[in-house]
């Protein structure tokens, strides 16, 4: 591919200058390792440095970023055309059916003279046993690993980044608001879900990377639990979760629905946990450490003796995604012991949740940016219970 092809950057989500930026601070991270290059194979790193994207990631791909130079990335020759469309990248380097894609990686590593090379070990997209060809091929070489390199970038957002979460922000809460006017006795949970996404895609949201979380009566108390035809009946409570995404750039959002008068437990739980969010919220501000909203929640939740109805932390950090999960918590979390400082540009989704485990389910969540001053919270969906 040549800087005259016409598919170049075709259907990039964010100008040229937008990924050549990240690649610069890439370098600037990778060179005190020592390294000449440094090799990413998770997805949402590769997205995040060049805007590849596609729905065919779970074929091998490698993006190399040597310190001097333009990146290489390396695909299956199917996906070369889309790669070429989602990106600015000037040379692309494809992998064919039936071919060994270790020995492919290995091969255009020798073919840039490389000696010392950065490995992004810590990928969830590459199999302990390729992981363990790629570096047996390259053994006379000199490895190290550069996992967390990308992901300590990528949790401050760029203005960018900022304006497509927010865009995906409006689409969780149309999705939130069709699915909380839909529950009532006698629908379906499956009902509930086609309303929500159905309402979700029409505001303008893209595939999710995690499907949405939408479950009813007893089955609400088991967590991460979605939609599987259950009718709604009198006395229910009704969990519901989702993320809407732009760009690949994603926002969550949670509320709660009961089906009748809910029992008293249910309400003080849900009243619960609207003070621990509250809480939590009011604790962020830059400069504070990620435990703080976490610890301040925690206390509204022991005080109120429902520590056992929690045992979770109250947020993690939100932005590009792809299945299977719509956040970023392996990058960064608001829990006990995280010392990260809270930045302007940091993105949080706090799901607030307390259960009654096999029984219900109660909560309410926001997605929310850290600014200069505090934060900005994404949405303005009522954050009590809906009684229907």
């Amino acid at each position: 591919m040549t800087l005259s092809d016409p598919l170049r950057g075709r259907e990039a989500v964010f100008p040229e200058a937008e990924f050549a930026a990240r690649l610069d601070a890439l370098r600037h991270a990778l060179l005190p390792t020592g390294a000449e290059a440094l090799v990413l194979f998770g997805p949402e790193n590769i997205f995040w440095a060049t805007g590849r994207q596609t729905a065919g990631y779970f074929a091998f791909q490698a993006l190399l970023v040597p310190l001097s130079g333009p990146p290489v990335l390396l695909v299956r020759q199917l996906e070369t055309t889309g790669a070429r469309c989602a990106t600015w990248l000037s040379d692309i380097r494809a992998w064919q059916d039936g071919e060994d894609p270790a020995l492919a990686l290995a091969g255009l590593i020798r073919t840039l003279n490389l000696r010392h090379v950065a490995l992004e070990r810590n990928s969830w997209f590459v199999s302990h046993t390729l992981a363990t060809r790629i570096e047996t091929l390259l053994s006379d070489l000199r490895l190290s690993d550069g996992s967390g390199l990308a992901e300590g970038l990528r949790a401050v957002k760029s203005a960018a980044e900022l304006a497509a979460i927010r865009k995906a922000a409006t689409y969780a809460q149309a999705g939130l608001s069709a699915a909380i006017d839909t529950c009532r006795s006698g629908v379906t949970e499956n009902d509930v879900a086609a309303a929500m996404v159905s309402a979700a895609i029409s505001a303008g949201s893209e595939a999710m990377a995690m499907e949405p979380l939408i479950s009813t009566g007893p089955r609400s108390g088991v967590p991460h639990a979605t939609w599987r035809r259950r009718p709604l009946e009198p006395g229910d409570g009704v969990f519901l979760e989702l993320a809407g995404s732009h760009d690949r750039y994603h926002s969550a959002l949670m509320r709660s629905v009961w089906i009748g008068p809910p029992p008293p437990q249910a309400q003080t739980m849900m009243d619960t946990a609207e003070r621990a969010l509250d809480a939590a919220l009011a604790a962020m501000e830059p400069g504070r450490p990620c435990s703080a909203p976490h610890l301040a929640a925690q206390r509204v939740i022991d005080h109120a003796g429902m520590t056992e109805a929690f045992r979770k932390r109250i947020g993690y950090s939100m932005g590009a995604a792809f299945a299977p999960d719509w956040g970023e918590g392996a990058i960064l979390s608001l829990f006990t012991g995280i010392d990260r400082l809270l930045e302007p540009g940091m993105v949080f989704h706090l799901p607030a949740t307390l259960r009654s485990y096999g029984a219900f389910t109660v909560g309410v969540s926001e997605t929310v940016i850290v600014t200069a001053t505090g934060i900005e919270v994404l949405s303005d969906l009522p954050r009590q219970m809906t009684i229907r």
